[in-house]
């Protein structure tokens, strides 16, 4: 995901956060028409790609099919493994690729206008809730539960849990295959850890510890680096560790505001805390400021996005990228949590061509081209695809990504979303992060910034 992987989390929160299923389509479709996607007949038609893309290419031969998508490493490999679907089904596949910060509206303003220019659409997790209850894109269960759609070599069940449940579903139902995603997990310095004989963080109170411990060690050495420049980077930076303690900008089940809540204003201390062994223009970070501290060897310890991970590790753009190892992000008093955020392939509900986008959904999300997607520079969201010797070889964080993203898991069986749907999220965001900084240089105390974030939001959010 890199720089926009990244970027999803912080442009994406300024957004607020089905019809009757398929087999009703158009052209060559139209003999099909009466299909029941619940109804699988044998998969022996299927078992093999092979044989499934005969039977696709009997039905769907010279059908097209129109994808809106956003610029972004997943984009291009897929569009890399296209050449290869389109032989072997005959369906015919065009490309709409556009800035993410567009994708949305272009997707709600061909839906609303019911002009049904898109079969596919590339979702953000976070616009799952909205997408669903508009009925923007169709529910997918009876899809996958399709031996004859869905063969057992696509194995639905071998994407990461935190993703198939936590970015892909709206009020039970799922939504859109998982595509791309990130969590954030800890990058720290092996080399100074070995030499004062220190372990890595496994709670926030060791963390903090050592961030104290590493910070003016050495010369122009630091403890810690993480995003927090003021506004919604800041708000980003604080639910990297809120989560742990317990606690949360609203009560995502009554909506009531909880700024003041004693665990959210301890975990407000601890981030504070925390960034004071950070560099002294940490104030001014966004991931790509924090990520470049650690990088160039400023600091011991950082804590941000899985997706970078790549970065950290490339020796053409990092200083220390054979002197790293990664934990998850350190247990809290309240336990294990970790951040969530994806992509979805989704189906739009008003797609005359649903079955035929559903075949391409199925061959480029399956288990049997994860790593081929991957190697074209594809995120994985696969357990296999983090267990793969290969790939583990040539990203030796796999293992502690997978960790991480069994903690966010964690949330999301707790009905918690890692960023809380709320139509003015934007706002909320900004104000928070506004105060939190103000906190950081000292403009207010931590209880103050906690209040004054209190009545702002309460004002926003209307309770």
């Amino acid at each position: 995901m890199a720089k926009k992987g990244s970027l999803l989390i912080v442009v994406m929160l300024l957004v607020a956060i089905i019809s009757a299923c398929g087999g009703n389509n158009g052209g060559k479709n139209e003999g099909n028409k009466g299909t029941d996607p619940v109804q699988g007949t044998s998969g022996g038609a299927t078992d093999t790609l092979e044989a499934w893309g005969k039977t696709i290419k009997e039905k769907y031969d010279g059908e097209e099919i129109k994808l809106a998508f956003a610029s972004h490493p997943s984009t291009e490999s897929f569009q890399k493994l296209t050449g290869d679907f389109e032989k072997l089904t005959g369906i015919k596949v065009k490309w709409e690729v556009m800035e993410e910060t567009y994708l949305k509206n272009k997707q709600l303003l061909d839906y609303t206008g019911k002009t049904g220019t898109y079969d596919v659409l590339m979702v953000d997790g976070f616009w799952m809730s909205e997408y669903g209850a508009k009925k923007v894109v169709e529910p997918l269960d009876s899809y996958i539960v399709n031996k004859d759609l869905t063969p057992a070599w696509f194995d639905y069940e071998d994407i990461v849990p935190a993703y198939r449940n936590g970015i892909s579903k709206y009020d039970g139902k799922a939504y859109g295959i998982p595509t791309a995603g990130e969590t954030r997990f800890i990058a720290y310095r092996k080399d100074l850890f070995e030499k004062y004989g220190k372990q890595p963080p496994a709670t926030m109170a060791e963390f903090l510890e050592l961030a104290k411990f590493f910070n003016g060690k050495e010369d122009g050495l630091y403890g810690v680096t993480m995003r927090a420049q003021r506004g919604i980077h800041a708000a980003s930076g604080l639910m990297t560790v809120m989560y742990n303690f317990g606690g949360g900008f609203i009560d995502q089940k009554t909506g009531a505001v909880t700024m003041t809540d004693p665990k959210t204003v301890e975990a407000m201390q601890f981030y504070v805390d925390l960034l004071k062994n950070a560099p002294k223009d940490v104030a001014s970070y966004t991931h790509e400021e924090a990520l470049s501290a650690f990088t160039t060897g400023k600091a011991a310890m950082w804590l941000d996005a899985t997706a970078l991970a790549t970065r950290i590790l490339d020796p053409a753009g990092s200083q220390v990228y054979d002197k790293v190892g990664f934990v998850p992000t350190p247990e809290g008093p309240e336990g294990k949590a970790s951040a969530l955020a994806g992509w979805n392939m989704s189906l739009s509900s008003l797609s005359k061509n649903k079955e035929a986008a559903w075949a391409f959904i199925v061959y480029m999300n399956s288990k049997e081209n994860a790593k081929a997607y991957v190697e074209g520079g594809g995120v994985p969201v696969r357990t296999s695809i983090y267990q793969d010797e290969e790939l583990v070889a040539a990203d030796p964080s796999y293992p502690v990504q997978l960790a991480a993203l069994s903690d966010a898991n964690v949330l999301v069986e707790k009905g918690i979303s890692w960023i809380p749907p709320h139509e003015k999220l934007g706002q909320i965001l900004d104000r928070v992060g506004y105060y939190v900084s103000a906190a950081m240089f000292g403009e207010m105390t931590v209880e103050e910034a906690a209040k004054k974030s209190q009545t702002e939001l309460e004002d926003i959010v209307g309770k």
